[in-house]
Parts: structure tokens; C-alpha cells; sequence
């Protein structure tokens, strides 16, 4: 099994994600995140899907699928190596007098931010790669986590290109 992410461009209008989530669901393909935001042009909006893939499914075919809807603009598999990938937890954890200084000093050591404290808990947020943020919520547990919220991947590809620069200029010929 192996972890793809994809960058797909889509126009900013109802119904896109239900119709593109519901093709990887009919091709048995699980996502194992989904993020969905503008982009810097309000048309459009960029779609982050990280999905296992089997080998016994190809990702190909879904990508090739997805092109064929109308309001697809882009798709493209984001590699490991040639982009930047982040994450964003918000973590509850058990805090007293006795143990909030040494959750501080968890917080510092992984650059994270405490931003609630109340007498029984701290709430932190907590942003970078999904290693990062499972090895900072395994050194939190033994104090107990009360409640977790966790974002979706989101990606970008290294240097200077854009995604959207093609793609702009396509929306703007179809209107």
C-alpha cells in the first residue's frame, strides 16, 4: 500500500467535492484526507486528497476520470521529495499544577503553541508534518488527551511554478 497526494484544482462552485469524493468511493478508493480551500483566485478552489492505493487499484484511472469532470480544472500527484506537506492538530490534554510545566516544555520542543489554559487542561496547536505531530501526541498521552482535532493534509509543490497559473487562463476561456 502506498500514500499518494493530489492537488486538484476544481471551480468554486456546489456540488464539485460531493462529485469527486464520490468517484474515489465508487472506485473503492478510501481518502485518507481531504482539504478543500480557495485558492488566491476566489473562482477557484484547490483540493488536497491523500489516498492509500493497493496495487491491485491504480490511481491512474481515477485521475483520469477526474479530468473528464466538467469542473475539474487540474490534477496533479504532489511528490514527497518536491513539495511541502502540512498538518494542523488542536490537542485538550490533563493538566494540573504539578504537570503543566513539563507539557510546556513538550510544547516548546516541537515549536508548538499553547493557546487555552484552564485549571484541569492546556489546549495546544500544533502544525507540521504528520510524523512530527503523531511523535509530539505520543509524548502528550501519558498526561491524557481529552479531546483531539486534526486537519487534513495540506501540500504544495516546491519552488517558484504554480498550479494555477495554466489553469486561470483556462477558466477565464470558458467563461
Amino acid at each position: 500500500m502506498s500514500k499518494h497526494t493530489l492537488s486538484v484544482l476544481v471551480e468554486n462552485k456546489p456540488g464539485v467535492l460531493a462529485r469527486i469524493t464520490a468517484l474515489f468511493s465508487r472506485r473503492g478508493f478510501n481518502i485518507d484526507s481531504l482539504a478543500v480551500g480557495t485558492t488566491e483566485h476566489p473562482d477557484i478552489s484547490r483540493i488536497t486528497i491523500v489516498v492509500n492505493v493497493i496495487d491491485e487499484l491504480p490511481l491512474e484511472q481515477v485521475t483520469k476520470q477526474l479530468n473528464k469532470l466538467v469542473n475539474v480544472l487540474k490534477i496533479v500527484e504532489l511528490d514527497p521529495a518536491a513539495a511541502v506537506a502540512r498538518e494542523l492538530v488542536l490537542v485538550k490534554v490533563r493538566a494540573d499544577n504539578e504537570t503543566r510545566s513539563q507539557i510546556v516544555e513538550i510544547v516548546q520542543l516541537f515549536r508548538a503553541k499553547t493557546v487555552d489554559v484552564s485549571p484541569e487542561a492546556v489546549t495546544i496547536e500544533a502544525t507540521g508534518s504528520a510524523d512530527k505531530l503523531e511523535a509530539m501526541l505520543k509524548m502528550l498521552e501519558p498526561f491524557g488527551i481529552k479531546e483531539l482535532v486534526q486537519s487534513g493534509t495540506i501540500a504544495i509543490g516546491r519552488g517558484a511554478r504554480s498550479i494555477t497559473d495554466r489553469s486561470l487562463r483556462a477558466l477565464d476561456r470558458s467563461a
